[in-house]
């Protein structure tokens, strides 16, 4: 079979990522404070771009902008900032591509462009305190058991096995190194080793080092005062049946009344399981700016971005000011030169500037449909959240399911009812048996914390009988996905929620 070589034409459609394409995908799934981040970083790197300082007088508006009662008009108000956006990005795109006809006289005079010095940075406020001075950096536990170990009075090689012990501590304060690891690192002897660590168990927080939860609380049982030998004996051999709250097979075990050992057990229920807890307390807490904001005004809901601390983007005149003149001199080779590094900046922070437009205008539109399918929810709280997947969005402001997927990623939305992550409102659908509308899985989720939050402590509900509680209220449920929506929920099991006293 012979070879041959052929020529032919094919015509096919691909998409090409392109920067500026990776750009604006990036921008749609940065939040706000991400967002602000990335525009401050342009201002550093881009000479082209400014701060816009210009704050809008509210006091002379203009008419176009008023609605009947005198107030300023949302819509209108949009309406009028797209425009201007429009237009000051038709001029920057003519002073990129080098229009003949664009005045750049009249240009660069409306920008006062006359001073040959570059623009000024903001006026810092010599009155207030400096940044440093406000920062504070609280003590680590590494850092707080370091801190006795250095007072402790030991051998060198106690002192390294020690800090090594201090550096291999998880969150919760427990060591999570093998100690004959340690010490062999450090050239001790693993009976010195274990004495080195008992005396760090007697640290700030007591039981700080311990291997397991039975070390923590036998550690913090001997400082009872006075000592309850009956405490150290449940820790020390029935530490099983205390977690399964099998009560009586302690009681029968250690031959003592059953009264016995529930009054043992408040005692133990008063120790620390988690002696490094009072450390990283702090980290769990997620102090959340909004992204959006939603008010009800009457009977609608005003969609509001947050824009504060958001840098306002211009391009600057003092810039434009070189390009002009080096279109003027654009025959000799550094005049070439700086033509092309401005052009180039130019139409970097001009795509930066679309790209942020074209995100705000994304996440309103996004943020409308939501609250649009999801008024009860608005009005009434999260038992009237409705199902709703990125599809039905996507359908409704004609996007495709992974822009909407990005706009709602991280994102949060103030409400009437409370602070949600845009994803919040994205939830499967559960049938009901009347035939009715079905309800969101949050909606039933909530029901379950509802029902487990009235529940008898002393006889809880078991998954099973939450099945059928929720049957009563026409939400067909199964019991695994009520265990499913339990995990999630942080609730324990029935068996594990009961209470003798």
């Amino acid at each position: 079979m012979a070879l041959e070589l052929k020529q032919g034409l094919k015509l096919s459609q691909q998409l090409v990522m392109t920067p500026q394409l990776q750009q604006a995908i990036k921008l749609l799934q940065l939040n706000r404070m991400e967002l602000a981040e990335v525009i401050n970083q342009e201002l550093v790197e881009n000479p082209i771009l400014e701060e816009n300082l210009e704050a809008p007088e509210h006091g002379n508006q203009d008419t176009e902008t008023m609605g009947a009662d005198g107030n300023i008009d949302p819509e209108k108000q949009q309406r009028q900032d797209e425009e201007a956006f429009a237009k000051d990005q038709n001029d920057d795109q003519k002073l990129l591509q080098g229009k003949d006809d664009f005045d750049w006289d009249a240009y660069i005079e409306s920008f006062n462009t006359t001073s040959s010095s570059a623009p000024s940075m903001k006026e810092v406020n010599e009155d207030l305190p400096s940044f440093e001075s406000v920062l504070t950096r609280s003590s680590t536990l590494e850092d707080h058991v370091r801190w006795q170990i250095s007072m402790a009075t030991m051998a060198d090689d106690e002192m390294k096995f020690a800090n090594l012990v201090a550096g291999n501590l998880n969150e919760d304060g427990y060591l999570i190194a093998e100690v004959s690891d340690l010490a062999h690192e450090v050239g001790l002897d693993v009976e010195d080793a274990e004495e080195v660590l008992n005396l760090i168990k007697n640290f700030d927080p007591i039981g700080v080092g311990s291997r397991n939860l039975k070390e923590c609380l036998q550690i913090q049982s001997e400082f009872m005062n006075p000592r309850q030998p009956l405490v150290e004996e449940i820790i020390a051999n029935h530490l099983g049946d205390l977690e399964k709250k099998n009560y009586n097979a302690i009681a029968k075990a250690l031959s003592i009344s059953l009264d016995q050992v529930i009054e043992s057990t408040k005692l133990i229920m008063e120790l620390e399981p988690k002696p490094g807890r009072s450390f990283h307390s702090g980290e769990g807490n997620h102090y959340i700016t909004p992204d959006i904001y939603v008010y009800k005004v009457g009977d609608e809901f005003v969609i509001s971005l947050n824009e504060d601390g958001l840098p306002k983007l211009k391009i600057s005149p003092y810039y434009k000011d070189i390009l002009s003149k080096a279109k003027t001199d654009a025959h000799s080779e550094s005049g070439k030169d700086t033509k092309d590094y401005v052009q180039d900046k130019l139409r970097s922070a001009l795509w930066l500037i679309r790209s942020i437009h074209n995100r705000q205008k994304t996440i309103y539109k996004v943020t409308e449909a939501i609250v649009e399918r999801q008024q009860d929810f608005f009005i009434k709280g999260v038992q009237c959240l409705k199902p709703m997947i990125l599809k039905d969005v996507a359908n409704d402001i004609g996007m495709h399911e992974s822009t909407i997927s990005r706009v709602t990623t991280n994102k949060y939305m103030h409400t009437p009812v409370g602070v949600f992550e845009l994803k919040y409102f994205f939830n499967s659908s559960i049938s009901r048996t009347d035939g009715a509308e079905s309800m969101a899985s949050e909606a039933v989720k909530e029901k379950i914390k509802k029902l487990v939050s009235q529940e008898n402590p002393k006889k809880p509900l078991s998954d099973q009988k939450i099945v059928e509680l929720l049957k009563e209220d026409n939400i067909n449920i199964a019991r695994r996905t009520v265990a499913k929506y339990r995990d999630v929920l942080g609730i324990l099991p029935s068996g594990k929620r009961k209470k003798l006293f």
